[in-house]
């Protein structure tokens, strides 16, 4: 994107009364966001669902004068700007009819070939919370996953802090623009989070800090990753709403149970009372249900010791496998009379003992 094109999609964001999903409607129609801004008005108003409120406010000398002075901001702090047309723009994103036409980057981010999770849950996060959280991002490094939050307190932090203690990416997603952080505690963290990953925000350095950024911010949280996880949540809060999105995208959600006398898990509890997010009781969960598989160079290399190093539930695995070829996750599951989630975590340890491995289609194979 050039930057003559680039001043001109920042005026056309800076419309107050026009929304992504708008911008891009009549980005569509005219080209591109300079066209918009330079045609008439009879013609903006053939476009359906396009009304004369909509557009009152379009022609207004004031959004090229703004742009002008965020571009200056942008290039005077290095920052990356990806157009929702382009390339760079994240690509589970652009699926998204309401993500941003301009996303603002500070950092190293690089979302090439990855499995990404959002991590989100209280701010208010127990004990129990944080220790699940990080055994969570600890369990699943082997998969290298970009770890995605909301730099808040609580569940957001702790997932990247676990990230940059795995070596793992990880995206902080903003309610504000790049000038500022908040919560100002955190700032300490910065330089870590953007050299293990870095920033993500659609705020610019104008606009006023409001609570109410958060929600607007959750959506990108939510259509960033393929699935959104919810360590822990009280009955309301901004970590349900980030989930409600992720289902409105189509993607998967879990949540963390827990007992029905704690405040922080009524929400999650909930999620999954209402069928809106898969139970997650084990890491192993996320990789079994989104059907991750390990590469040839993620797996660690190890000399096969059958007997030596399996215990008694995964020798019945194998000699099962052994005598039944490859065979589907659940019929495993059924033979072996064990329930699901836990065959989905021995057939892990027992790939990673390197005597079987995954194949298309939730099936397995004595190696």
């Amino acid at each position: 994107m050039t930057e003559h094109e680039l001043l001109y999609t920042l005026a056309l964001q800076n419309v107050s009364k026009i929304g992504d999903t708008t911008a891009k409607k009549l980005i569509a129609h005219c080209g591109s966001a300079e066209a918009v801004l330079k045609e008439k008005r009879q013609n903006l108003l053939k476009i359906d669902g396009i009304g004369s409120l909509t557009i009152t406010d379009l022609f207004s000398r004031n959004h090229l004068e703004a742009a002008e002075a965020e571009l200056t901001f942008i290039k005077a702090e290095g920052i990356k700007t990806h157009y929702f047309a382009s390339e760079s723009y994240p690509e589970k994103l652009k699926h998204c009819i309401d993500s941003p036409i301009l996303l603002f980057e500070a950092g190293t981010i690089d979302l090439n070939k990855k499995h990404i999770i959002s991590v989100v849950g209280a701010r208010k996060i127990t004990n129990l919370g944080i220790a699940f959280c990080e055994k969570l991002v600890e369990e699943l490094a082997i998969y290298n996953p970009v770890i995605v939050s909301g730099f808040a307190y609580g569940a957001d932090i702790t997932a990247h802090k676990a990230a940059i203690d795995n070596k793992l990416q990880t995206i902080a997603c903003l309610a504000h623009g790049l000038n500022q952080i908040y919560p100002k505690t955190h700032k300490k963290y910065m330089a870590a989070v953007e050299e293990n990953g870095g920033f993500f925000t659609d705020f610019w350095s104008t606009d006023a800090f409001d609570r109410n950024n958060f929600l607007k911010r959750n959506r990108i949280i939510a259509g960033l990753s393929e699935a959104t996880i919810v360590i822990e949540s009280a009955e309301k809060g901004g970590s349900l709403v980030t989930a409600d999105i992720a289902n409105s995208y189509n993607r998967d959600v879990f949540a963390v149970p827990g007992r029905t006398t704690d405040s922080q898990s009524v929400g999650c509890n909930n999620l999954i009372k209402q069928q809106k997010a898969h139970l997650l009781s084990t890491p192993l969960d996320v990789p079994y249900l989104l059907n991750w598989q390990l590469e040839e160079d993620q797996k660690p290399a190890v000399q096969k010791q059958l007997f030596v190093q399996l215990d008694a539930n995964e020798k019945v695995i194998y000699n099962y496998l052994k005598n039944n070829d490859k065979q589907l996750l659940d019929v495993i599951a059924l033979q072996c009379d064990m329930p699901t989630y836990k065959l989905a975590g021995l057939l892990l340890n027992m790939e990673l003992k390197g005597v079987v491995r995954p194949l298309p289609g939730k099936l397995f194979e004595v190696i």
